[in-house]
């Protein structure tokens, strides 16, 4: 697989929003009913994983859509 040096994968550029990446996926995992927990996690399924980083994905599009409509 080639890998240009210009992809991170899943870390994240910006340390403090690491914390804020953390409080989402707890808030969004107790909305869904999932049981998260700090540290290890692979005792949930794939599916319920899937739930949690999906929604985060829809909720950082649905703030980048709200910041984009505020500056036009």
């Amino acid at each position: 697989m080639y890998n240009s040096g210009n992809s991170s994968g899943n870390k994240v550029n910006v340390p403090e929003a690491r914390a804020a990446l953390d409080n989402m996926k707890f808030e969004i995992a107790r909305e869904l009913g999932i049981n998260f927990k700090q540290g290890y996690n692979g005792d949930l399924s794939s599916r319920e994983n899937g739930y949690v980083g999906g929604y985060m994905v829809k909720r950082l599009i649905e703030q980048a859509e709200k910041q984009m409509a505020g500056k036009q």
